[in-house]
């Protein structure tokens, strides 16, 4: 059985001193006079406003006393060949009778901030919608759960810990929701997990297979006679964008981590322009307050695994043994649980509708009409929404299997 204990965020004064003083010690790059904004990344002006906030005027002291009325809770999880772990989590139950248990699951560069805002409103019921019993962990290396003990932790042993952690908890049938690196640990929680334990996932960022006349005969027939709508053209156009002009994060993560991890470190200032230039770009407009870019860069900061042990599972992904490529495991069909797809315009990858179908049995659909990657904090009502559809009582899955 799985210790499981009350925790606060705690963050050493020593620390907030160390970093006031690395924030006074940077030295800012030069910029090339006359540039458009953000074709280059972050705008220094920007960068150099948000440095000055967060040595003197940003309060993580307050940060950390907003976030400690949440429940929170530290679970020590035993994962195959790697030992005890200390998983962080939120765990808010529903005074709803027979709630629905929700496993939220965060990708990068958020953290178990994304689950804040929609928190409120899952916990709630309705008469045609269902409540959530809510639990959001900080997958190992982000936040405030413990870091990875030893090399092979990848998307694999990420999809564990959350399942022993909801098994922990008595929740022993479960539902998931998750996009960017949750929608890969859905994915895998579906195909190992499901459908005894894992009974249906909803996700965003999703990243299907082209249905062929071989693998999936009467699809390919469907797709080649289908013309794609205005809504599909434009994801193309955003998925082309983003693999020709927002990637190279992902190359460099995922077969040279240590080459960034020595900035992120070593440099607060680094690491906020490393993380702000993907909030700001993967965002369909979201108007970031100072604040809110710097919590979300103060909790990787402060995380217990140090501001870069987050980069180690994007190249434990790609050098998994045996060789399974996380793109082409996260395409395998998985024919009995259900599937829900929430879609983005702004979000990276908004590939075909049809295609969603060699995933599994598609029993929801979504395309929003605004948003981006961080749909939970962008547009959180959209996710509330999706999730209350897809398991209400008119949606496409009956959580009783009825």
């Amino acid at each position: 059985m799985s210790l499981i204990t009350p925790f606060k965020i705690s963050v050493p004064e020593s620390k907030i001193t160390r970093l006031q003083q690395l924030l006074a010690l940077t030295v800012f790059p030069a910029e090339p006079a006359n540039i458009e904004p953000w074709t280059r990344g972050p705008p220094l002006a920007d960068i150099r406003r948000l440095a000055h906030v967060w040595q003197h005027s940003f309060n993580w002291r307050d940060i950390e006393a907003e976030l400690n009325e949440l429940p929170q809770y530290m679970a020590q999880i035993e994962i195959d060949g790697h030992g005890l772990n200390e998983v962080h989590f939120i765990h808010q139950p529903s005074a709803v009778e027979n709630a629905i248990p929700l496993l939220f699951v965060h990708g990068w560069p958020g953290s178990f901030l994304e689950v804040t805002k929609i928190l409120p409103e899952l916990v709630k019921g309705g008469d045609d919608y269902p409540a959530f019993n809510v639990v959001a962990p900080s997958l190992i290396d982000f936040g405030f759960s413990s870091a990875s003990k030893k090399s092979g932790f990848n998307v694999d042993q990420h999809a564990e810990a959350c399942h022993k952690l909801m098994q922990a908890l008595g929740y022993h049938e479960y539902v998931v929701q998750g996009g960017d690196l949750g929608s890969a640990v859905a994915r895998i929680l579906a195909s190992t997990y499901g459908p005894t334990s894992c009974k249906a996932h909803l996700i965003n960022n999703a990243a299907p297979a082209e249905p062929t006349a071989e693998s999936h005969p009467a699809l390919h027939a469907e797709v080649q006679a289908t013309p794609l709508t205005d809504g599909e053209l434009a994801g193309l156009q955003r998925t082309q964008e983003f693999s020709e002009n927002g990637n190279a994060f992902y190359r460099l993560q995922s077969t040279r981590p240590m080459t960034v991890a020595y900035s992120l470190a070593s440099s607060p200032v680094g690491l906020l322009a490393w993380i702000y230039e993907k909030l700001h770009d993967w965002a369909d407009d979201y108007p970031w307050t100072d604040t809110e870019v710097l919590t979300w860069v103060s909790v990787y900061y402060f995380s217990r695994a140090g501001p870069s042990a987050s980069l180690n599972i994007y190249y434990e992904n790609e050098h998994r043994h045996p060789k399974k490529p996380l793109f082409a495991e996260m395409q395998v069909e998985i024919p009995d649980v259900p599937l829900g797809v929430a879609r983005f315009p702004k979000d990276l990858i908004l590939l075909p509708k049809l295609w969603h179908h060699t995933m599994g049995p598609v029993v929801y659909e979504n395309e929003h009409t605004c948003g981006g990657h961080f749909p939970a904090w962008e547009c959180p009502s959209a996710i509330v929404g999706d999730l209350r559809a897809m398991f209400g009582k008119h949606g496409g899955f009956d959580v009783d299997g009825n």
